[in-house]
């Protein structure tokens, strides 16, 4: 598996990783037993970098990562966040960057981890009301203790990263990118290439609509969160799925599968770009690594800019609630 790195004092990591979110809430019911198989498939395949988040099902998709990786530390790495609280019955209590929120969520998320040490700690999404100063000053006070390695910002904008990297070197952004959700390409990407933050794209198969496996609402579980995101709406679901059989064309005529062909577009965006695609499936697995391998000419970047331009799915990528967290 290739790696990439975005500076030489920064993580080198897997172009393509696993986002383990799904494995615990959100997508539907879940099998822990099965989402272990899969976490260690992806590290024989050589898929390392693993992430997850304190939020993700209230603590417990921590927990699961840690069963998994109990024998298996040395092979991964693996990132965390914080921010977004939640309650022990799952209930929201919003989000912090208290400098003494970021130690006990630290401590605590390595207790559920039961590692020694977090390979990258991001900021899941900015408190507005505390100094970005003083966030990332705990933070570094995290790498200084040994119980973290890198720090990382996700959904932050191009200039709270740079008053960020001015308190201490960020290696990685974590933010939504995909051929439905090109916002970074504006600014974010170049201003993290400046400052030799590695950019990880999350969700960059658009939640699994641009993989093709959707073809109506139905097609989603009555608990799925996605019912509750506007692209995946009655209202905008013909359209986007109209985008998304283009994309299947192009693909069937390169000999990949669609999402092979969308993960490849990220790659493109940079040689600093990772994709952290989720999933379940140890197949799926497999395919996303194999869009590492993917090539695309000139001709196929303008097929898909003609397919899929800036602003061409219908929706928002949240719900206003969801955007509203998202710093810009």
């Amino acid at each position: 598996m290739e790696k990439r790195s975005a500076s030489p004092n920064g993580p080198s990591v897997t172009a393509v990783g696993l986002g383990c979110m799904g494995m615990s809430e959100f997508y539907g019911a879940s099998d822990d037993a099965r989402s272990v198989e899969v976490i260690h498939h992806a590290l024989d395949r050589g898929v390392t970098l693993l992430d997850t988040a304190d939020m993700y099902g209230a603590g417990k998709n921590e927990r699961l990562i840690g069963r998994a990786l109990k024998a298996r530390r040395a092979e991964a790495f693996l990132c965390t966040k914080f921010a977004v609280r939640r309650g022990d019955d799952g209930s929201w209590l919003g989000i912090s960057g208290r400098p003494e929120y970021v130690a006990a969520a630290c401590d605590a998320s390595l207790a559920r981890l039961g590692v020694e040490h977090i390979d990258l700690y991001y900021q899941h999404r900015v408190d507005p009301q505390v100094p970005i100063e003083e966030t990332i000053g705990a933070m570094a006070a995290l790498v200084k203790a040994g119980k973290v390695r890198w720090l990382g910002m996700s959904e932050a904008a191009p200039e709270t990263l740079r008053r960020a990297a001015k308190v201490h070197p960020i290696a990685a952004l974590q933010t939504e990118l995909s051929l439905w959700s090109r916002e970074p390409e504006t600014e974010l990407l170049a201003t993290c290439r400046e400052l030799g933050v590695l950019f990880v794209a999350y969700s960059p198969l658009g939640r699994g609509f641009l993989t093709g496996q959707f073809r109506s609402v139905a097609d989603l579980a009555a608990d799925d969160f996605r019912r509750n995101l506007p692209r995946f709406s009655e209202e905008h679901f013909a359209k986007n799925l109209a985008l998304v059989k283009a994309v299947e064309a192009l693909a069937a005529e390169k000999g990949c599968t669609a999402a092979q062909l969308a993960l490849a577009w990220v790659l493109g965006r940079g040689d600093h770009v990772v994709a952290i695609p989720g999933t379940r499936s140890a197949l799926r697995v497999d395919e996303n690594a194999a869009a590492a391998a993917v090539t695309l000419s000139p001709e196929d970047y303008a097929a898909l800019d003609a397919i899929m331009p800036p602003g061409a799915a219908e929706g928002t990528r949240y719900s206003a609630p969801g955007m509203a967290s998202v710093d810009r």
